[in-house]
């Protein structure tokens, strides 16, 4: 069955098809794409992995057409952001101001 293998690296995106059997998992897939020796920075015990968005245990078994995504590592807390925002704008002078 044919799948894909993405990763989304800021400088060089990858996405590879291939061809795979029946049943195969998303670690097998991972494996046989051969993107881990392409990337040093992919650590799928930190990295995240899905299909189509949505995050998947790496013995999930694929369909096909599915696309099996590697994930970034967050850097930043999500929970945060929203406080940063508010705090810059609170930071920044209003144009109003005289």
């Amino acid at each position: 069955m044919k799948i894909s293998v993405s990763y989304a690296h800021p400088e060089r995106p990858a996405w590879l098809r291939l061809e795979v059997a029946e049943g195969c998992t998303i670690a097998e897939a991972i494996e046989r794409s051969g993107i881990l020796g392409r990337y040093e920075c992919i650590d799928l015990a930190r990295n995240k992995v899905g299909v189509f968005g949505k995050i998947h245990p790496l013995d999930a078994v694929l369909k096909e057409g599915d696309r099996v995504e590697i994930y970034m590592p967050i850097i930043v807390d999500p929970k945060t952001v929203p406080t940063r925002k508010k705090g810059a704008a609170k930071a920044a002078p209003s144009s109003g101001e005289s």
